[in-house]
């Protein structure tokens, strides 16, 4: 199980720059509706991703993904936001650190990329290093219609369909919609192996759905041990007192620091197999949080600033910060008891006391002990922290530890009386750009980008440095 030590948080570690033990207990009526709220919702609308996938649904991702892992060399994600985010960290995290450089013998694999940009560099730069004949691509919108996506699967398509014609459709794996949209009518026309994602579970809420587990089972990964983890996790998270739910306490936490100007949330873990963690966290936090108005419509421009970081690597760039900067930042450190693999630090440069202590240890205890430096600096100068710690690295406590993040943030948008499910800052950009393409239906959106321009447009605020 993980262990979740918030010691850190509060005056009694950290001083006044902390959470009093009075404001926290003012507080916790609070909590308790948030908890009370999420679950009276539960399985229900936008909160579907609190129930499991079924064993039907398992049974099919396990058998189709043998079936990729035994014809395809390549398997490549089609996907932005969560479609892409929670792939990568799975993968990331359960995967070998350097997967697509081992041969295939060693990673009983097919090579794993995942393109989540416009960008064409990076769309051709794929095209350099695989063989279509040997790759499979799996497309993960919910709509059909995400225009990053669907642009990569008109690319792909096409030159899959010039090579091999009607072959192609063997190439596609869809995920989506079963009901509704673009990608669901495409993959009936052709014939695609689907998935189908729930219509109750948003994007950033998808990485226990096919959207997360097709991709890990044709890695290999364990899906049933993430599946069991994120269940044992929901059972934690489901104990009303607070103290005994860690999901619920670190969202009070959280919600309780912003109210004291933490606006910044720092996600640190000390081990390279969870650094995706943190950027998939980041879409988490941010998107569900980070709103202009409340539940009643009042104007409240709420939420906590997502910051990525790596122990120890960013010791050596961010720490300086986090230590002396400004009071308006939580850290959370990621720590593993025990590495998959450690290596120890053999004896050498006697005549250099200053090197030489090192030898002896090993790298794990190195990296640990650099967590509690750090975590030691960061309350001895009064800043707020605390951390989760997991045995290990595996299936089991990477499902538990995603599905503790899910219900963090579904706590944490009922703390603040926000939903945590819409972005309607998102879909402002997202139409701004359909009506700039000339998508129809938009051109009223376009009328007020062009006036938009006009008004802002002043050479007198422009640099040119030709």
């Amino acid at each position: 199980m993980l262990k979740f030590d918030f010691n850190n948080m509060m005056q009694s570690a950290v001083g006044d720059k902390g959470i009093s033990q009075k404001q926290f207990d003012e507080y916790l009526p609070l909590a308790q509706k948030a908890f009370d709220a999420v679950q009276s919702k539960r399985g229900e609308g936008w909160q579907g991703w609190m129930t499991p996938a079924g064993s039907d649904v398992v049974d099919k991702i396990m058998k189709v993904a043998t079936n990729v892992r035994e014809n395809f060399d390549v398997f490549v994600v089609l996907g932005i936001g969560g479609s892409a985010l929670g792939p990568i960290a799975v993968f990331n995290a359960l995967c070998h650190l350097y997967h697509n450089e081992l041969p295939r013998e060693k990673r009983n694999a097919p090579k794993f990329y995942v393109i989540d940009n416009a960008d064409p560099e990076r769309m051709n730069a794929l095209f350099d290093v695989i063989d279509l004949r040997k790759t499979a691509f799996n497309v993960i919108t919910k709509s059909g219609a995400t225009s990053e996506t669907m642009s990569q699967y008109l690319v792909v398509y096409d030159m899959l369909q010039k090579a091999y014609g009607k072959e192609a459709d063997k190439h596609v794996f869809a995920t989506t919609s079963e009901k509704k949209g673009n990608l669901i009518k495409l993959a009936k026309q052709h014939g695609f192996e689907t998935f189908f994602i729930p219509e109750g579970v948003g994007g950033r809420f998808s990485e226990l759905s096919p959207v997360g587990l097709f991709p890990a089972a044709v890695l290999g990964i364990d899906v049933k041990g993430l599946l069991i983890g994120s269940i044992s996790m929901d059972a934690v998270c489901r104990n009303p007192d607070v103290y005994g739910n860690p999901a619920l306490m670190s969202a009070l936490l959280q919600f309780i620091a912003m109210k004291n100007g933490a606006n910044i949330s720092v996600m640190m873990p000390y081990a390279d197999s969870l650094k995706y963690i943190a950027d998939w966290y980041c879409q988490l936090w941010a998107e569900s949080l980070g709103k202009e108005v409340d539940r009643d419509g009042k104007t409240v421009n709420v939420g906590q600033t997502p910051v990525k970081a790596l122990g120890v690597t960013d010791q050596h760039s961010q720490v300086q910060l986090y230590t002396e900067g400004p009071f308006d930042k939580v850290v959370t450190f990621l720590q593993v008891g025990e590495f998959r693999s450690n290596v120890v630090i053999p004896q050498g440069c006697e005549e250099y006391p200053d090197v030489n202590f090192l030898c002896g240890h090993d790298m794990g205890e190195l990296v640990n002990t650099e967590l509690f430096a750090t975590r030691f600096a960061l309350t001895k100068k009064h800043r707020m922290n605390y951390t989760i710690t997991m045995e290990c690295v595996d299936a089991y406590n990477i499902g538990q530890l995603l599905y503790l993040f899910q219900m963090q943030t579904a706590f944490a948008g009922e703390l603040l009386n926000v939903d945590a499910y819409n972005q309607p800052g998102v879909e402002e950009g997202k139409n701004a750009t359909y009506a700039l393409f000339g998508r129809s239906g938009y051109e009223q959106k376009k009328a007020e980008l062009d006036q938009a321009s006009k008004n802002v447009s002043n050479d007198k605020f422009v640099i040119d440095c030709d």
